[in-house]
């Protein structure tokens, strides 16, 4: 199939993984990987622009991550400056709205100031929409849900049953982002096959795509590839098809 002839998905997710073992065949540090995965996060975000893709969510760093080794977390933390000091010109350029989900107002001080600035620059560009989920976990979203759910119910704004999926999704950390929230394309690397608590609730009906290639070899050709792998499924959303 000619790539002009593909079928877009809207949203596409991305748990970027693999940057410690792509650096460990390397003999390489650790936080060389994430280095050259930030430059795949450059590239994938162009090639997803110029493919007309309108939201790329990309899972930065885990609830679960502040469990790492505390020079690696530290690194982490910093990655987010090195990448907008290098890469915000481009983005500006390509009309790229960047956007976050999750509790990044508890990132350290500077983390969160670089993220303010990015969002407050980018806030009137209406192409695509590059969402970093950065101290996010997906149990968490549903429970700050719940709770904020929970309290219009006891202030008397909202009957319990008045709560459909609609008010849920509305809740959720993505539901500012109205029907882009539900994730059409999911890929991850390193050819691990779980989904490790990142959007359960907008991945219900998304495609998965898994590929063996470490974060760091993944480019443009490669989000084609899962592009045009995703245009050879046929999506039912839990119904059946005039052939089935």
């Amino acid at each position: 199939m000619e790539k002009d002839q593909l079928e877009i998905p809207q949203h596409i997710a991305i748990i970027m993984d693999g940057n410690g073992r792509w650096a460990k065949r390397r003999m390489m540090p650790r936080v060389y990987g994430h280095k050259n995965g930030v430059e795949a996060i450059k590239k994938v975000t162009i090639r997803a622009h110029q493919r007309g893709i309108k939201m790329l969510t990309l899972y930065a760093f885990s609830t679960e991550n502040w469990g790492r080794p505390e020079q690696e977390v530290n690194y982490l933390m910093n990655l987010p400056k090195e990448f907008f000091n290098s890469f915000l010109p481009q983005i500006m350029e390509n009309n790229v709205k960047v956007e976050v989900i999750g509790d990044y107002a508890n990132l350290p001080e500077s983390t969160h100031g670089i993220l303010h600035e990015v969002l407050e620059k980018t806030k009137d560009n209406t192409g695509l929409i590059l969402n970093f989920a950065i101290n996010y976990g997906g149990h968490q979203e549903i429970t700050y849900a719940v709770r904020q759910i929970a309290e219009q119910i006891k202030a008397g704004t909202l009957q319990p049953d008045e709560i459909n999926e609609d008010v849920v999704q509305a809740h959720l950390m993505t539901g500012k982002f109205g029907e882009l929230a539900q994730v059409d394309l999911m890929i991850r690397t390193s050819g691990e096959l779980r989904t490790s608590n990142f959007l359960p609730w907008q991945l219900a009906y998304s495609e998965f795509y898994f590929t063996d290639s470490y974060w760091p070899d993944f480019d443009g050709d490669a989000l084609d590839e899962a592009i045009i792998e995703y245009n050879r499924r046929n999506r039912r959303f839990g119904k059946l098809d005039e052939t089935s």
